[in-house]
This record gives C-alpha cells, structure tokens and sequence, in this order.
C-alpha cells in the first residue's frame, strides 16, 4: 500500500508501548476489516511529527478482498489524517525498506513576513530572511557517496554512516520554500540537520563552501541544529519497477 498521514497527532510511524502511532492505527483499522493482527513493514519510520505524502508499506494476509480494493476497504476504518492512496498485491518477498532503490524526502518551509497560525503543524514558520542562492550552492555539497557521520542525531542504530545523495535541491513557490532530498538511505535526522545547516547558511551565519568541511569532519557539533519535525514529509519512495516506469515513458 502507499499511505499519506497527518504525522501531527502521532508518535511516529512505529509502533510503541506509550505512545500512539500510525502503525498502531493501521493495525486497528486491518483488525476490524479483517479480524487478522496484520505485521506491517514500512519503508521509513518517520519521527513523530513528521508526515508522508507516499509512505510504502506490506503485510501478508489470509482475506480475499482484492488487492486494488484493500484501499477503499480499509480507508474505511482509518482515522481521517490517514489515508490508503492506493493498494495491490506483491510477491511474498517484498519488503519495502529492503528493496527501496532511493527515497525523496521534501522540507517544507513558510518564510513569511507576517505570522500565521495556520501552518504551523505544516511546515516550519520563519520570519528570518534568507540568501536563497547561498542555500542553492551550499546543497551541491552534499550530492554524491559521504560519510554523513556529521548530520546523524545520536541514538542512532546505524552500522554504517556513508549514504549516497542524488540530488539536494531548493524550490520557491510564493511565501514557501522547500528542500527536496534524494538519496538511497538516511540516518536518524539527517535531512533535518542538513536543512538545519542550510538555514544557517542561507542567514549568512556560514558560508557555503563550509558543507565540505563539515562532512569531512563527521562531528555532528559542529553542524547546524535539527529543523523542527513539522515541515518533513516522506515524498516518495522508488523501487526497480519506478525505474522501468520511468524509462518506458521517455521512449
């Protein structure tokens, strides 16, 4: 299935003892369609907070509801900040975490010059004003294979700390602004503490060229703070049949 929800209300995407999530939503709601306690695996665990335009996940059932239908059957019995965008079936070694060539992450930021509450929940709300064309050079830096030891949060459970980025871009669209991020993995926070830096950069507190320096360093104290939860979304997430997709169209 690919999902989208409201992260606003939730501790996450993961299931936990204490605390209510999106997993635990979507288990409820399979429940009640199907009486089945559905193990559910996703593509990326999103921070509380953090929302999904198009979260993946898999889980193997014994109903016979057909695959396509499974969205208009369980949206049914969802709350109404998560929605099933679309459902099929997949070969029964399908995992969306593992099989996941890349993931797009977008930032989401209002930089107005009057304060509204109206997005908070959304994005995040600045005031301050910012280079944008610092914050377009300083974003080259971080494309390509690096050790991002440097804009990994602590508590991090990763064995290892090179990620491949493809392409770190900055768009502009009236009083917002947004950092769209692919890479083929991230660390815990990671696109927070890089649009955390890029801030810093685009308030003329750092230099551009400073990325190299920070990345080469691999000292998450010396990189920028972590960027509120509120403005992250889980764009997309891309698979070997996306790429196929994509060639097929260009020709």
């Amino acid at each position: 299935m690919i999902i989208e929800y409201d992260g606003s209300n939730y501790h996450g995407f993961q299931a936990q003892n204490n605390a209510i999530t999106v997993q635990e939503k979507l288990v409820e709601g399979i429940n009640e369609l199907t009486k089945e306690k559905a193990n559910i695996v996703c593509a990326g665990r999103t921070d509380a907070g953090v929302h999904a335009l198009g979260q993946v996940i898999a889980f193997d059932t014994d109903a016979t509801i057909p695959g396509e239908r499974w969205a208009i059957a369980l949206n049914n019995y969802l709350p109404s900040d998560i929605n099933v965008i679309s459902s099929f079936h997949v070969d029964n070694d399908f995992n969306p975490r593992f099989h996941a060539l890349s993931k797009k992450y977008t930032y989401l930021i209002l930089n107005s010059s009057k304060r509204t509450p109206f997005w908070n929940k959304y994005a995040y709300c600045t005031l301050g004003k910012f280079e944008r064309e610092a914050i377009r050079e300083a974003c080259q830096f971080f494309v390509g294979k690096h050790n991002f030891r440097g804009f990994c949060a602590s508590g991090s459970s990763a064995k290892t700390f090179e990620r491949t980025v493809h392409s770190c871009k900055l768009w502009e669209h009236k009083d917002f602004m947004g950092i769209n991020i692919v890479a083929d993995g991230f660390l815990y926070n990671m696109v927070r503490i890089i649009v955390g830096t890029l801030l810093e950069i685009g308030s003329k507190k750092r230099s551009p060229d400073v990325v190299e320096n920070l990345i080469r360093s691999q000292n998450r104290a010396l990189a920028g703070p972590t960027a509120p939860p509120q403005g992250l979304y889980l764009n997309k997430v891309y698979y070997a049949c996306d790429l196929q997709e994509e060639k097929s169209t260009k020709k």
